[in-house]
C-alpha cells in the first residue's frame, strides 16, 4: 500500500487544524480521520502524537522545513 502526503490544510476558528487535503484529493479528510490513518502509518509526511491528558494531534514529521508544516499549509 503506499503512503497519501499531506499537500493541503484547514484550521477551525481556535487556529487548531481541523481538516487535511491528500495529494490526489480534492476533498479535505477530517484530522481525526488522518490521524487514526497516521497510526496505521499510511501518511508519509505525519505522524499522531499522543500526550498524557489522551488528546491526540497530527504533526508534520520534522525537516527543517517550515512551509510544509500543517498551520503553515493552512495559511496559504
Amino acid at each position: 500500500m503506499s503512503k497519501k502526503k499531506i499537500v493541503d490544510a484547514q484550521e477551525d476558528s481556535k487556529g487548531n487544524i481541523s481538516s487535511v487535503r491528500f495529494e490526489g484529493n480534492k476533498s479535505f479528510t477530517p484530522v481525526k480521520i488522518a490521524i487514526k490513518m497516521a497510526e496505521r502509518d499510511e501518511i508519509k509526511n505525519a505522524h499522531s502524537v499522543h500526550f498524557d491528558k489522551g488528546k491526540k494531534y497530527l504533526r508534520s514529521d520534522p525537516d527543517n522545513k517550515k512551509k510544509n508544516n500543517l498551520h503553515e499549509l493552512a495559511k496559504n
